[in-house]
């Protein structure tokens, strides 16, 4: 979620653009600016230039061939302009360096305007609320919000237009069943259309383990025992992330629904319960015990800074730090470095939590329909295969499943990440994630989670304390 996805890249805002010059943000390395997770995995201008190191022109050609075999007029909106907004992450990175294919197919011009992830998500909810026209598609996180206050337009009735949508061409049978689920609220309405996937998965420097005997840890126990064991003055055991916000949640919220527990359950938080009690005990055992020094301030940037120069030897976080952590000139660990599934408890199932970026229509916009054929161009499987050779991890199964994406995600982090994506489950992402007041608990439990680490707090004085705050807050 980015609550989706180190050393951190800072990039400058993309200026407004025509599709058919599209400006690639240049980029400065910086470790005292935090951009989000995903633009730090590539950035913008590194982007670009690895798709044209690819055989583009083939790409091109394949994905013209399967957009002449739907049944869809491409050109039935040609001469109108849609604006595209979003965060600076891997997806903006892979799909604008297609967009002059799209423009081509189309006749529709695209305006893009990718912004710094933490910029992006304070600016948009103000300008939606305004009731500005634009951006017409953008990337958006805080479902519930949206809805709640009338900011996206509902998609059911686009899907079933004839001549926008040819269902047998899109093949939603092809997209992850986590995919399928997330969009759909509670009466079946769909809002948004997946662009992503990823879910906590857990990263091992194998020669560290190696080097005390440890085998890949499996239980929570175990984690426990091994982040101990391989614990040295140089390297800490594990690293997760334990600020005090609510973009610090997501591998905490997968140790709470792996013990069984939920974030919210019937509109009330649930996170007082006796499951998420002992899941946030020993994620602050685990820190405490065998993280690095200074671990209450970590992000996910430390996180997957710890891991690229081998100053931890497990950590878990988002199944996008592949891509970095696969490439030896990001970082030390390269070859040493092994994927797993997210860990469980005894006798359960592992249920990491899981999240998909979705892209929304703006219900003010005046070109909807030439958005909404946007949205199938840019998941279709044709360019779903040309992102996932950029990287991107895609909703399609088709695109994970295919040489491009194995070769730029690297084959051992596609299994672990495809595995999580499948144990996760989409119902206890979906509650806190659509909630309207998702801000306000996630800010709340993560305090919470915070104290537990520092030592500040037992587990059960702590989310009581954090479950009464959030509840507060959806009552006010």
């Amino acid at each position: 979620m980015s609550q989706g996805c180190g050393p951190v890249v800072c990039y400058e805002r993309m200026p407004l653009v025509d599709s058919r010059s599209i400006i690639m943000a240049q980029g400065e390395n910086s470790l005292s600016h935090p951009a989000s997770r995903r633009s730090f995995i590539k950035g913008l201008g590194a982007a670009g230039a690895g798709l044209t190191a690819l055989p583009r022109w083939s790409f091109a050609q394949d994905s013209a061939a399967a957009n002449a075999n739907a049944a869809i007029d491409w050109k039935q909106f040609a001469g109108q302009t849609i604006a595209l907004s979003g965060a600076i992450h891997p997806w903006s990175n892979a799909i604008a360096p297609l967009l002059p294919e799209f423009t081509i197919l189309t006749g529709i011009n695209v305006t893009v305007d990718f912004q710094l992830e933490t910029t992006y998500l304070g600016a948009l909810p103000i300008r939606l609320a305004r009731g500005s026209s634009t951006p017409d598609v953008f990337m958006f996180t805080t479902y519930g919000q949206g809805i709640s206050n009338g900011w996206l337009e509902p998609l059911n009735g686009y899907y079933s237009m004839k001549s926008l949508t040819d269902p047998a061409w899109y093949d939603e049978s092809d997209l992850l069943k986590t995919a399928r689920a997330f969009p759909l609220w509670s009466d079946g309405e769909r809002y948004a259309v997946p662009i992503t996937s990823e879910a906590m998965t857990l990263f091992i420097n194998r020669d560290a383990l190696a080097a005390r005997d440890q085998p890949v840890p499996q239980t929570f126990d175990e984690l426990l025992v091994t982040a101990k064991t391989v614990k040295t003055n140089a390297m800490s055991g594990i690293a997760m992330r334990a600020q005090a916000g609510g973009n610090s949640s997501p591998p905490a919220m997968g140790f709470v629904f792996s013990y069984g527990g939920a974030m919210v359950e019937h509109n009330r938080v649930a996170f007082a319960s006796p499951e998420a009690i002992a899941a946030v005990e020993i994620y602050g055992q685990l820190l405490s015990q065998a993280g690095p020094a200074g671990v209450g301030s970590y992000e996910w940037y430390h996180v997957l800074d710890d891991f690229l120069q081998g100053r931890t030897a497990m950590a878990i976080d988002s199944s996008n730090f592949a891509t970095d952590i696969s490439n030896p000139a990001k970082g030390r660990v390269a070859k040493q470095a092994g994927f797993a599934t997210f860990p469980h408890l005894a006798g359960r199932g592992p249920v990491p939590f899981m999240s998909h970026w979705q892209a929304c229509i703006n219900s003010k916009s005046r070109n909807k329909r030439a958005a909404f054929l946007f949205l199938l161009w840019a998941t279709s499987k044709a360019t779903s295969l040309q992102t996932a050779a950029a990287g991107l991890a895609t909703t399609r199964v088709s695109a994970w499943s295919s040489e491009g994406f194995k070769k730029a995600f690297g084959p051992r982090a596609a299994e672990a990440a495809l595995t999580n994506l499948q144990n996760a489950d989409v119902d206890r992402a979906k509650a806190i994630l659509f909630h309207p007041q998702s801000r306000p608990i996630l800010d709340a439990f993560m305090i919470g989670v915070n104290e537990v680490v520092n030592g500040a707090k037992s587990a059960k004085d702590a989310m009581t304390g954090a479950a009464e705050r959030a509840n507060a807050a959806i009552r006010g």
